[in-house]
């Protein structure tokens, strides 16, 4: 039951991150192509190097529904995206945060799946999460978020934990994924609402 929970989790994360993918590709005004490379490498990149680290097959490789949904949720937002003449920034960071926290969980659940440690996890969940979006960052020349003051890999991590509590308390793994959604969905939303940010350098 939770494995088709998980598979519903990827296709969802797959889709939202082909979604923040084809924004950015509009708001560089690049071609169809721009798109498809942009849409693809945010979806489907951290959870490449996620499967090439644990030594599995490359999910969507294995799966190519994965590919379809990249390139439907893309064409959806295409078309939406031509029926109006303002660049939505905002829709672009809300579907950054969706698509990170659904990452995080599948990342988490993948590792847990092969025998590795909560750590191992943990650090996978973060990787899936941040590494896609940092790819479209640096093919954009952008800073990529992940390294922006505002907290973001960070949220990756303490959503994992919230995750590590749930599992080590024995709870249901529903609620092991619920609790790690929530948490990081929250903390990375309030993160740009109110530019929440762990300084390690004093500013003059």
């Amino acid at each position: 039951m939770i494995e088709s929970w998980i598979h519903v989790l990827n296709l969802a994360g797959v889709a939202v991150c082909a979604i923040s993918g084809t924004l950015m590709a509009f708001q560089k005004r690049m071609d169809g192509f721009g798109v498809v490379v942009l849409a693809s490498a945010t979806a489907v990149g951290g959870g490449t190097l996620r499967d090439m680290m644990l030594d599995l097959p490359v999910f969507w490789i294995e799966d190519t529904d994965y590919l379809y949904v990249t390139c439907i949720a893309a064409l959806i937002t295409i078309i939406w995206l031509r029926l109006t003449s303002l660049f939505p920034y905002h829709y672009l960071l809300v579907a950054d945060a969706f698509g990170l926290a659904l990452f995080n969980v599948v990342g988490i659940e993948k590792a847990l799946g092969t025998g590795a440690g909560m750590a191992v996890a943990i650090a996978m969940g973060t990787i899936t999460g941040v590494f896609g979006g940092l790819l479209r960052d640096v093919i954009c020349r952008e800073v990529p978020l992940v390294l922006s003051g505002e907290l973001y890999a960070i949220t990756c991590i303490v959503g994992g934990g919230a995750y590590a509590l749930f599992y080590t308390l024995q709870l249901p793994d529903i609620w092991c994924v619920v609790a790690a959604l929530v948490t990081t969905v929250c903390l990375r939303l309030g993160a740009m609402r109110w530019h929440w940010e762990l300084p390690v350098f004093r500013t003059e």
